[in-house]
């Protein structure tokens, strides 16, 4: 197999992709895969504003649960999700979490919200008023933003720049959940965790395929800094115009061709991310 060296764009030229113009990069994929900590990154190296959408619908959870309702009870979960009170940054550099004025950032990421969350995140009509509200919060940014989540290719933001598909083996998936969990996880619980709520969340919607025009990084076999990479080469080459239909990365394989994607894309600091939306501030979702 032919090898293409192929240096890769460094930071300063990264920040000025399609400057003044729009630049979504949407970023499905399932639990493990590492989209939420590759998300953020790639939003800071881009100088682009971040929305990890997983917070909203376990800002949800947790309002529900801290309110008594039953999960199961559609329409009472519709309701909290209407009248809901989230403020959330937009910062790849700092995260909060607030709900009813409340830092709730640490508490959803509590076990018991991971084994609550997809109750609500399958019950339509709160998804409906959520994916609603990450439409205006990209907006809001002068759709300039990183969007990750289970849906945002297809039903949030199908007409994005870019794209994109991250996803991992299964073993590679549970391992990196276990490594996040410290080791306090049994085999067993990692595998609810991991593989029970992306079986949950397949219910309402597809995001272990690729659907057409979404590219796909397979981050199997590649450490944090080579899927970075991965997944700013594949922005580039979106923006470029060298679009991939339902393309396949896999350890810097595309089409073919292995490309030897260098790592000296130096990590940058956020720039102003458009719209008033400054580092550090708060949107209201």
């Amino acid at each position: 197999m032919e090898t293409q060296s192929v240096s890769a764009p460094q930071a300063s030229g990264l920040k000025g992709l399609r400057q003044g113009k729009p630049l979504v990069v949407a970023i499905d994929g399932p639990s493990g895969s590492g989209k939420s900590s590759v998300s953020r990154e790639v939003a800071r190296r881009l100088g682009l504003a971040y929305l990890d959408t997983g917070a909203m619908y376990r800002a949800l959870t947790w309002r529900c649960l801290d309110a008594g309702v039953a999960l199961d009870d559609a329409v009472a979960v519709e309701a909290i999700a209407r009248a809901l009170e989230l403020e959330l940054s937009t910062s790849p550099d700092h995260e909060f979490v607030r709900v009813g004025g409340r830092e709730v950032a640490a508490q959803i990421r509590e076990p018991r919200i991971s084994s609550a969350v997809s109750a609500v995140a399958t019950t339509l009509g709160a998804r409906t008023e959520l994916v609603r509200r990450q439409r205006e919060v990209i907006a809001h940014s002068a759709r300039r933003m990183v969007v990750e989540g289970r849906d945002i290719t297809t039903v949030v933001a199908p007409t994005a720049e870019v794209r994109l598909l991250l996803t991992a083996s299964e073993e590679a998936r549970m391992a990196r959940r276990g490594i996040q969990l410290g080791g306090t996880q049994t085999k067993e619980q990692l595998t609810s965790q991991v593989l029970g709520r992306d079986a949950k969340d397949s219910t309402v919607v597809e995001f272990h395929r690729a659907a057409d025009g979404v590219v796909t990084v397979d981050s199997s076999d590649l450490d944090f800094e080579q899927t970075v990479d991965a997944v700013l080469r594949a922005v580039v080459d979106a923006v470029d115009g060298k679009h991939f239909e339902s393309g396949h990365f896999a350890a810097g394989h595309v089409e073919g061709s292995v490309i030897a994607v260098g790592s000296a894309l130096n990590e940058g600091s956020a720039l102003n991310e458009g719209s008033a939306l400054n580092e550090g501030s708060a949107i209201h979702a």
